[in-house]
This record gives structure tokens, sequence and C-alpha cells, in this order.
């Protein structure tokens, strides 16, 4: 098994750093689109004006996951602070091929729109380690970044947990042992045959008007994304700028221990936002955040469906959502947070 590169001690020293990692992130048009095409999402929303407008947005709003576009290298702040791609701007001596993104999640002061530019500052919050089993020795960072608009105010913020191991993470082993994640080192467990189980039809559901219309256990939109291919993961590279070659490279995937590539964390947690931005509008979504469990694989097929857990009085929503392959593998879990209007009498 390979060491860990830095001591856990001194990561540590490290809680609370903060510095500026993004700058010049601007959300256009064009990116938007291509983004949205990337997580298979046909939302007229995310390409035309005059829809979002109706949907009572001042511009084209981007998807709830499009801050991942962040990545690439023409936003990275240059401070003086070390740069690492994957994590924030943090020297944190992870290696890329052992690392996995355990969860995401997102606040929405409100939605991105096309036309902001945004500054992102990050804070370490929090290093520690657990026993992962085959997978050895496991560090966790836990990552906050704050985005402000060009007029200084808070737009977003995305809270990440990077985790890099010793050894091979199966996607069989049990939660418990901390191997909910997605960008598997060097995973050995075996894909999920879907062969010969029955893939559930697309499902649309009309959006409700105000949290009155709601009830627990009321279930949104089913998505579904059939028959993956190696296309999707290099389409997504492109969109995101997630370029790990674990996602697209056969030989350095392989080489890391796994039997193929396999689709990035974020590209499963895109199509499962369809889930909510489908069911409610961007406009109402405050909050999305998911946790990685397993990977997907290509030939594979995406499963996304959610559910409401609690409706408060003041319109609060607040939903499970889940993404499966077809046979019923888990490969994510989240939930969401939407704020409908009373109903008018």
């Amino acid at each position: 098994m390979a060491m860990p590169t830095k001591p856990l001690a001194e990561l540590e020293a490290m809680i609370g750093d903060s510095h500026r990692t993004v700058e010049g992130f601007r959300v256009e048009a064009g990116k938007v689109a291509e983004f949205a095409r990337a997580i298979t999402d046909p939302n007229p929303a995310f390409r035309d004006e005059s829809v979002a407008r109706e949907q009572g947005l001042d511009a084209v709003p981007a998807p709830l996951t499009y801050p991942r576009v962040k990545r690439f290298p023409r936003y990275r702040a240059d401070d003086g602070a070390a740069i690492d791609e994957g994590h924030y701007g943090f020297d944190l001596g992870f290696r890329p091929e052992y690392v996995l993104h355990g969860e995401q999640a997102y606040e929405y002061a409100r939605p991105l729109l096309v036309g902001d530019e945004l500054t992102g500052t990050t804070t370490l919050t929090d290093v520690y380690q657990r026993d992962g089993g085959r997978a050895g020795t496991m560090t966790f960072a836990v990552l906050e970044t704050e985005y402000r608009d060009q007029s200084g105010e808070l737009v977003l913020t995305d809270r990440a947990t990077a985790i890099e191991t010793e050894g091979a993470v199966d996607d069989g082993e049990s939660e418990s042992e901390s191997t909910e994640t997605h960008d598997g080192p060097t995973a050995g467990g075996e894909p999920s045959d879907d062969t010969g189980t029955a893939t559930p039809d697309p499902e649309s559901v009309v959006s409700p008007r105000s949290a009155q219309d709601l009830v627990p256990g009321q279930t949104g939109p089913t998505i579904v994304v059939t028959e993956l291919e190696r296309r999707h993961f290099v389409t997504y590279a492109g969109a995101s700028g997630d370029f790990n070659p674990i996602h697209y490279d056969e030989p350095y995937a392989r080489s890391a221990g796994n039997e193929s590539v396999f689709g990035q964390g974020m590209f499963t947690a895109g199509v499962a936002s369809r889930v909510v931005t489908d069911w409610f509008g961007r406009a109402a979504i405050s909050s999305f955040g998911v946790r990685f469990q397993s990977r997907v694989f290509p030939g594979e097929t995406i499963v996304a469906t959610g559910e409401v857990t609690d409706v408060a009085g003041d319109g609060t929503v607040e939903t499970a959502i889940e993404a499966t392959t077809a046979s019923g593998t888990t490969l994510l879990t989240g939930t969401a947070t939407a704020t409908l209007p009373e109903r008018k009498p």
C-alpha cells in the first residue's frame, strides 16, 4: 500500500487556513448550454432567456452543479498559495490517482446567472483519518468555498470532502468503511450487470404551484440516462474541467487497479440534479448536496429519483434524492431544499 504523502499533523496545522482560489469565474451563456448538454439536461431555461424570465429569473441560470466549471486553469487565483487542481488551491499532497470525492454540497444565496463574474475564497475546515478496511488509512479533507459576485454579494457556498486512500476500494464495501465515493483510485468492485433488468421509463411530474400541493412521501420526476458510453464522461470532462484521466484513459484507469474507466461522480450528481430542477424550477432551489457511494461504468444506466421528506409552513420543501443503476445499485444519495410560494386564493 502507498502511504499518505503528508502526515496528519501537518495537514491538521492547515485547518482554518483561507485564501483566494478562484478569480474571474464568468458564467457564460455558451458554457451554461454546454454544461447542461453534458449532464444530459434538455431544460430550455438553461438555453433560452425568455423561458428563464417566465420562470422568474433575470437571466439564464446555470445548472445546480455548474460551479464545477471553476476547475479550469483560467479561473484559478494566483495569490502565492500552492495550487493543486483537485483541492481548491490547497497543497494537501493528495495523489490524484488515489483521491476520492466523498461528498459535495451547495447552498445558494441565489441562482448563478449568465453575466455573473465570481471570486472564490476557500477555507480548509477539517482534516481527519479513518480506517478504510482494504483501502487502508483514509485521510479526509473538508473544504468550504464562498463565491461572491462582482458586487461583492455572496452567491454560493460550496462544501466538498476529498479523501486520499492507501489502497484499493471496492464499491461493495460497507458504508461504515467510508467508501461512499466516486473518484475511486483502485476500485475492484464489479460493475452492476443490468442485463435482463427492466429499465424504468422516464417520468415527468407537474411542477407544484405551492408547497401546499406537496406531502411527505410524494415522488418527483424520474430521470433515466441509458447505455452510458465513454463519450459521456469525455463530454462532461470538457464541460466541467474535470480532466482526471481515470475517467477516459483506459490504460491509466487499469494501471490504477480499475477494470475500466468510469463516470465522474459529479456527472452522476448533475444527472440527479435534473430531478429537482425539473420538479421545482431552478429559481426555487436553495440547497443541493450528494454523498457518493458507487461508480457508474460504460454500458450502465443511471436512474435518478426524488421524494418529499418534509413540508414546512413557510413553504420550504425538503427532498431526498437517489441515483441508482437500472439493477438497483446505489450510486449516490442526496438532499435538496426548495422554497415555493404560498397558494394564492
